[in-house]
């Protein structure tokens, strides 16, 4: 082949706003794995978005890639797993497993999608990661119109000119979806660059309990605010954590949880339970009685807690602890598949 593992895949710069023009392309973000697929024959390779194999851990897109009729290509795509009409990321890491047969039993019961979005060669073998994209979409489109049917777990990416029609897309799923991708038109691919594709992610936010926090390393004054939600049964369960405190406000903030310390912190899953997140300082912190409320933003809630950090936006003293609960995390069903047809 004439393109092989690896190379690195196009990056986006995150901005706050979708651009708007016509050299602009507009897709839907979807939240999963990163993943170039190389066929050449019956031979299947999976290259993650940092250059590494990934072939191992999904026997099932392998599978998939191996039924399409071309027998040479090379898609940029993303690997997700459905669920409820959503991408479950916490399936998507359970495949990243040791074992073969924990493998083949999550593929057999969580199957992968591949969701292709790019065609840097094609079936006859020709490189197109020169053109610009205006071409290599109707090359991709028709790549798929004459390979993914149905029954094969790959589907292709929508992609619009129209902002119109990208807004759409968060208005029919809402925050469900990962965001918007808008790539330049008229350059070609931009392998491991990020100045030809931008993201605009969908962020959320949530009211929690402060049920603990952490000092600074190497420091008298709070580093990190320990989040909390309270589910039907009344207990505080730790969800996150935020640590983007101005600085000019740690003095003051370090003194009034300082006089809350000593209280029951977390009446439910607490900081340093067994959890794949835990790290050597999961019991360096100090639980206070549950008095303090802060909304947070996030991207994302999955496995009972935020997937990464939170930015903090402000207090809530207008808001009672009590009303902090699981029930303002809970995504709206709906289902991501209807964009994929």
């Amino acid at each position: 082949m004439p393109l092989k593992p690896p190379i690195p895949p196009m990056e986006a710069t995150s901005v706050d706003a979708i651009p708007v023009g016509p050299e602009w392309q507009y897709e839907p973000k979807w939240d999963g794995f990163r993943c170039l697929v190389f066929r050449d024959g019956e031979s299947v390779t999976l290259q993650s978005k940092a250059g590494k194999p990934l072939t191992r851990y999904f026997p099932d897109v392998v599978t998939a890639a191996r039924t399409l009729k071309a027998k040479q290509f090379v898609l940029d795509a993303e690997i997700v797993v459905p669920r409820d009409g959503a991408f479950s990321f916490d399936d998507l890491l359970q495949r990243i497993h040791p074992a073969a047969s924990r493998i083949q039993k999550l593929a057999a019961e969580t199957p992968a999608l591949l969701i292709a979005f790019d065609l840097l060669e094609d079936e006859l073998g020709k490189p197109l990661l020169q053109l610009p994209l205006s071409e290599r979409r109707p090359k991709l489109e028709a790549f798929a119109g004459k390979n993914f049917v149905k029954r094969i777990r790959i589907r292709l990416s929508p992609a619009t000119t129209r902002r119109a029609s990208a807004q759409g897309w968060l208005t029919q799923v809402g925050a469900t979806l990962d965001g918007i991708i808008a790539k330049r038109r008229d350059v070609p691919y931009a392998a491991g660059t990020r100045g030809a594709m931008v993201k605009v992610k969908s962020y959320r936010s949530a009211d929690c309990v402060v049920g603990g926090f952490r000092y600074g390393s190497n420091s008298k004054l709070v580093g990190s605010l320990l989040l909390g939600l309270y589910d039907d049964d009344g207990l505080l369960h730790h969800v996150g954590f935020t640590s983007s405190i101005a600085r000019a406000d740690k003095p003051a903030l370090t003194a009034k949880l300082e006089k809350l310390k000593g209280g029951p912190g977390f009446t439910g899953n607490a900081p340093g339970g067994p959890s794949r997140w835990s790290t050597e300082r999961s019991a360096e912190w100090l639980p206070i009685k549950p008095k303090l409320v802060v909304e947070v933003c996030y991207d994302h809630f999955s496995g009972a807690r935020f997937r990464h950090g939170t930015r903090l936006m402000r207090w809530r003293p207008d808001k009672a602890p009590e009303q902090c609960t699981m029930e303002q995390v809970k995504q709206k069903q709906a289902d991501l598949m209807r964009l994929l047809k």
